[in-house]
């Protein structure tokens, strides 16, 4: 058996493509960025068809090269950004529509309305999530509601639905042409649609949110053989899928009770592993699956999301023009010794774990004349770390324990500031790997798994490998100080939106 695996990570911003060795060392990856679409404010789509074309082109120019060809992988896994929304026709292979991002806040109506029959409780007390624009169900109800005669379509198996593994996973194994129509547990615990207890669509959510079931896919585990590929990946085996949270998570190697990992890509997510039972959150934190491999027990999340991290910078970038690249947000923030009491909320799309609260907006607060670029972009940085600081304080109280360190990964795991600041912030080591990007290594992983390369989970704990840990060294005071005024910003973004 090859000790190679493949793994192709479809996130917010970029897919990527990496071969990899079975002891974890990345062989070669390609990477591609797609359209970021805002038809209006608030609203965030990806076309699904360049997606696609993307993940195809990342997969051609990593076997190159590699210099292999798909015959030479063990196993193929696919992770991805998770509650993103696609509907297409089954007999095409076209979308109907540009998918709908989970950072998009269109059905706020549809949320407000769902929570006014006094529904709320009932939807998660199934699913572990509570009511929010977050989730696929409401957006899949809107397209249905949007587009002639999708509802229809869907009851009669001709319009399929899925998150983006769902999508990329029908299109690897042949799409219209035998493609399978699959979704694994992590992200069909991310739908608002799936019992958390039985890992299966729930009868009475498809009620209440008016979806018919012949449109879904079919629920799998996350490291099991789905078929094979066909394509550039021909003859290789598809073996493992997992929300891209969850791969990160088994990428860190977190698969003991009370083992955390925060991963800073485009929002950020911090994911504790509770074991075997779920437990249902009363400090607004999110309870998911962590994942399931093969036919073993399934193990449950603790999740904090944060919508906009990563995706700050590339605001600044973008929007702002006071970096050329994302690279540079390090060194602008280093530019000055500290933030200037300026603090950056940015709740672009309200804010996600512990509050909930769609109607915050982003706000830049503690302005004045001596203010600089470089304090904005140091309070962009340190607005990742106060967000994490609240959601692990949550996690520690409702999990009830404490976490030894913080295990971390992403992009912006790379920034020795912000890993510093993070440190400071949490008054816990933070530890950050040799390798950043694991949620295309966790879904090798479940695909490696799968086929045998991994015999189990020891033996991926046994690849994981620390780059550097970041002790605290901030006074207590100080840090009350920064929380203080971190609050204090916060409870101004609340209420914009009306």
């Amino acid at each position: 058996m090859s000790e190679l695996l493949g793994a192709l990570d479809q996130g917010t911003t970029s897919t990527r493509f990496i071969v990899m060795h079975s002891h974890g060392g990345i062989v070669a990856k390609a990477q591609r960025e797609h359209r970021q679409i805002y038809p209006r404010p608030g609203w965030v789509e990806h076309d699904a068809a360049e997606i696609w074309r993307n993940a195809q082109a990342v997969i051609e120019a990593t076997l190159a090269e590699a210099k292999v060809s798909a015959r030479d992988l063990s196993a193929v896994g696919v992770t991805n950004q998770r509650e993103t929304t696609v509907l297409w026709d089954a007999a095409t292979g076209a979308p109907l529509h540009n998918a709908i991002v989970w950072m998009d806040t269109r059905t706020q109506a549809a949320v407000d309305r769902i929570a006014a029959q006094g529904l709320g409780d009932l939807v998660r007390a199934k699913t572990g999530l509570p009511l929010a624009t977050y989730f696929s169900a409401l957006k899949l109800g809107w397209l249905f509601d949007e587009i002639p005669g999708a509802r229809e379509r869907a009851a009669q198996g001709a319009a399929l639905f899925g998150t983006i593994d769902s999508w990329i996973i029908w299109n690897l194994t042949g799409g219209p042409s035998g493609g399978r129509h699959l979704i694994d547990a992590t992200n069909a615990s991310r739908t608002q649609l799936m019992t958390l207890e039985t890992l299966q669509w729930d009868q009475e959510l498809l009620r209440i949110f008016d979806i018919p079931a012949a449109c879904l896919p079919k629920i799998c585990s996350s490291s099991e053989v789905y078929g094979e590929c066909v394509g550039a990946l021909a003859g290789a085996p598809l073996a493992g899928a997992l929300g891209d949270q969850h791969a990160a998570l088994l990428g860190q190697a977190c698969v003991n009770v009370g083992d955390a990992k925060n991963t800073y890509g485009t929002g950020c997510f911090l994911l504790m592993n509770v074991g075997e039972s779920p437990r249902i959150s009363t400090k607004g934190l999110l309870t998911t699956l962590a994942y399931q491999l093969g036919d073993a027990k399934p193990c449950y999340a603790l999740e904090g999301s944060i919508a906009i991290a990563g995706a700050l910078v590339q605001w600044l970038r973008d929007n702002l023009g006071i970096i050329k690249e994302s690279r540079e947000i390090e060194a602008l923030a280093r530019s000055v010794p500290d933030n200037g009491d300026v603090y950056f909320v940015p709740a672009f799309s309200g804010l996600f774990a512990p509050r909930w609260r769609g109607d915050a907006r982003g706000i830049i607060a503690g302005l004045t004349r001596f203010s600089n670029k470089g304090h904005i972009a140091r309070a962009a940085l340190e607005a990742a770390a106060f967000q994490t600081r609240e959601v692990l304080a949550a996690m520690i109280a409702d999990a009830g324990v404490e976490i030894s360190a913080l295990k971390v990964d992403g992009g912006m795991a790379g920034s020795d500031l912000l890993m510093q600041f993070q440190a400071d912030l949490i008054d816990a080591p933070v530890v950050r790997p040799s390798q950043l990007e694991l949620t295309a290594v966790g879904a090798a992983y479940a695909a490696g798994l799968a086929v045998g390369v991994y015999k189990s989970l020891d033996d991926i704990a046994a690849h994981t490998r620390e780059s550097r840990r970041f002790t605290p060294h901030m006074t207590p005071q100080e840090r009350a100080r920064l929380i203080a005024s971190w609050e204090k910003a916060v409870e101004r973004s609340l209420g914009w939106a009306i």
